[in-house]
């Protein structure tokens, strides 16, 4: 039998190592839920029960993962305090060549309790990632303005566009002040939902891939906006997928494009995601990349959050 080779897009800037929390208090939020459509409750007396339930998702996408030969990173969440959304660090630090990491503001003050000693601890003592610069946009929680890392923003790193929808936690002046500081180009717009509710963050619509570019285009209303975010993908070479919004709903956005040890280009996404895509969506996928899935459901549902923003990326 003939085995398909895929591209391995050598100039590409894909991840080669991953980094994920294990959550240790996982719950509903009621702070983000403000904003966050995705996310549901979580019922009077079930918190063990969905607790228990986040860590056997997560356990089983962690295994995914390596059986995909993914290098990935595994931090233990503090016990104290409790922070219900960590099992999403890609919200509140990013990683960049050279050792240069960045923190950011987060929309939700029970949120700041992530960015915990111990997590930097375990970070430096533990899995040796080194830190020769600290770009701290953590100040700007105080003026109520923020930037929630690669939430807020889907960067291209090897053309140095970082996509961005504002919201409540995408603003202009820290979004700028990133961009000045790394060397990025802003791609600003605004994207709404079914009911015309602001997308609380740009990586629930869009997933940017060595090649390819997976865009929700109808949640973009402003032609000029989805104009120049068109032709800033056509200009890179992104072969773009569009996604409905109602595939949006089932977390056909959230998806990273990574790298495995073998070089190989590898599409993570939920089992929901998966089976929201269409026919020729998948074979189109199918052509340029492996893919792995798993099933997320009790994360997404009280979590708000996929497989993308359960994964922060290590370039050092």
């Amino acid at each position: 039998m003939e085995i398909k080779q895929l591209p391995t897009h050598p100039k590409a800037r894909l991840a080669d190592q991953l980094l994920l929390v294990r959550p240790a208090h996982f719950s509903s939020n009621p702070e983000t839920a403000q904003d966050n459509a995705f996310q549901q409750e979580v019922p009077a007396g079930a918190e063990d029960k969905v607790q228990q339930k986040a860590l056997d998702e997560f356990n089983q996408f962690l295994l995914k993962l390596w059986a995909a030969r993914i290098d990935v990173l595994v931090l233990d969440d503090p016990e104290e305090p409790a922070t219900p959304d960590a099992i999403f660090p890609n919200n509140w630090i990013s990683f960049h060549k050279g050792g240069k990491v960045v923190l950011y503001p987060m929309y939700s003050p029970t949120r700041h309790l992530e960015r915990h000693p111990d997590i930097f601890r375990q970070m430096k003592e533990e899995h040796g990632l080194p830190f020769t610069e600290i770009i701290d946009l953590t100040y700007f929680e105080e003026q109520g303005k923020f930037l929630e890392s690669t939430g807020s923003m889907v960067l291209d790193r090897e053309h140095r566009l970082a996509y961005a929808c504002l919201s409540n936690r995408t603003h202009v002046e820290p979004l700028q002040v990133f961009c000045d500081k790394l060397n990025y180009r802003p791609i600003v717009f605004h994207a709404t939902d079914q009911d015309g509710l602001p997308i609380y963050h740009t990586n629930v619509i869009m997933c940017i891939g060595a090649d390819f570019a997976l865009v929700c285009l109808e949640a973009i209303q402003d032609e000029e906006e989805q104009g120049v975010l068109l032709e800033a993908l056509v200009d890179t070479g992104k072969e773009i997928i569009d996604l409905s919004l109602a595939q949006v709903k089932k977390m056909a956005g959230n998806m990273l494009h990574a790298r495995n040890k073998s070089g190989e280009p590898v599409l993570i996404m939920s089992e929901k995601a998966y089976k929201a895509l269409r026919k020729d969506q998948f074979e189109e996928l199918n052509s340029r990349t492996k893919m792995v899935r798993a099933d997320l459901r009790t994360i997404e549902a009280h979590g708000g959050g996929s497989a993308r923003c359960m994964l922060a990326e290590v370039f050092v």
